[in-house]
Formats: C-alpha cells, sequence, structure tokens
C-alpha cells in the first residue's frame, strides 16, 4: 500500500522540516508501506522548498492562490492509495499518522477527519479561533444534518478512491472552505464509510497565514451557499 501525504506551505522554513520528521517513518517501513511527500508550495519567498527536498519530498510549484487551490493540485498529483493531509507548521500530529492509518484500515472506513478540541495543547489555538470554529461548525452540523465537531480540522486520511464519489476536485471552493466542502462531501455520499475520530493540535511553527475575520465570514457564507444551491 503506497501512503500520499500532502502539505501546501507557504513560507513554512520553520515548520516543514519538523513536520516531516515527525512521521513514523519506521513504522511504515514495518508495516511495508510506501511513503510519497507531496509539498504544493504557493511559491514561498523563505527556504521552505529546500528544507523540503532535503527532507525527501517532492516539490510542486502551484503559483496559483488558495489553500483549496493546493489541495486540488496535490490531490490530482498523488499516487498513493491513502492520503494524508495537514498543515506545513508542525501543529498537526503527524507522529500519529500511522495509527491513524491503521484506524482507517481496521474499521474499513473511506474518509476520516480529525477533531483537534479533543486535545488542544497550550498556546495552539486563541479563543477567537475557538469560538469562531464553534460557530461555523454548528452552522455546518444544522444546515448538513453531519456530527462533525471540529469543521476546519486540516488533517483528514482518506481512500483515494473516495474521490471518485464526491463532486470533480475542479468544482471545490479554491480557498479555506475547501475544508469544510470536502467534509460534507465526504459524509454526504452515500456509499462511503466516514468517521471523526479524536485527535490534537499543538502550538505552530512560524507566522500564522489565517486571516481570522475574512476567512471565518467567507467560511460562514460559503456554508450556507452550498446548502441552497448543492445537489447531489
Amino acid at each position: 500500500m503506497k501512503i500520499s501525504v500532502v502539505l501546501p506551505t507557504l513560507n513554512e522554513e520553520k515548520g516543514v522540516g519538523k513536520t516531516i520528521d515527525s512521521i513514523n517513518k519506521g513504522f511504515f517501513k514495518k508495516k511495508g508501506w510506501e511513503l510519497e511527500i507531496l509539498i504544493v508550495d504557493g511559491n514561498s519567498k523563505d527556504k521552505t522548498r529546500e528544507v523540503a527536498e532535503k527532507k525527501g519530498a517532492k516539490v510542486i510549484i502551484e503559483p496559483r492562490k488558495g489553500y483549496g487551490r493546493a489541495y486540488k493540485t496535490g490531490f490530482a498529483h498523488a499516487t498513493g492509495d491513502v492520503i494524508v493531509t495537514g498543515d506545513a507548521d508542525a501543529t498537526y500530529p503527524f507522529d500519529k499518522v500511522h495509527e491513524y492509518i491503521q484506524y482507517l484500515i481496521d474499521h474499513d472506513l473511506d474518509f476520516i477527519t480529525t477533531d483537534r478540541f479533543a486535545n488542544l495543547k497550550k498556546g495552539s489555538m486563541s479563543l477567537k479561533h475557538r469560538f469562531g470554529n464553534l460557530v461555523l461548525s454548528t452552522t455546518l452540523r444544522v444546515l448538513f444534518w453531519i456530527k462533525i465537531r471540529d469543521s476546519q480540522s486540516g488533517m483528514w486520511i482518506f481512500k483515494k478512491k473516495a474521490l471518485d464519489s464526491v463532486q470533480p476536485l475542479e468544482r471545490f471552493d479554491d480557498g479555506m472552505p475547501f475544508s469544510e466542502e470536502i467534509k460534507i462531501e465526504m459524509f454526504k455520499a452515500k456509499n462511503l464509510r466516514c468517521e471523526e475520530i479524536p485527535s490534537m493540535l499543538y502550538s505552530r511553527a512560524g507566522e500564522a497565514k489565517l486571516q481570522s475575520f475574512t476567512d471565518g465570514w467567507r467560511n460562514l457564507k460559503f456554508l450556507f451557499k452550498k446548502r441552497f444551491t448543492w445537489t447531489r
């Protein structure tokens, strides 16, 4: 089995190396899992690409802006049977990702999203971001009847073939709403088995890129637009 880890980056030289190093490659080798690490870089001005390449990652430059755009490009290039995502700022528990992959296999799931609120580490998320996430997650649950506690989590583990059961990649949003949209599409697909599992969030390495109010407002508007224009 082959695993593709897809990481969008923009000036993440302080975190990308730590993120890659935290993957338990010994477990992968023991299980016979082939590991592919794809960095989808938004034309970083620091040493992000150099650090990633030294760690064995393949770098894809995506000049078009957007969180969702990076993932759409990364998924199209991924050759693994299972895809794992997360930020390259050392906040997500890539040291646990082998356990999440094994959980996906053992429970015959197609898509897993992670709940960061199960174990937030000190300094990992501000009160403002917690409140914004609560509003967005509650809105998603009410509008789509999906039982998700953390609608904005960026760590997902899923079988690549699950993408065949949702809308075409190019129809997904290019920006931050991609995170909630992929959860909606996966959980509402009748033939996919999906689950949210407890996870954690560490404090970030490097400068934050999230624009709290702007991104939060766009995500909220997107949920309503998606709900009232959405067709299967």
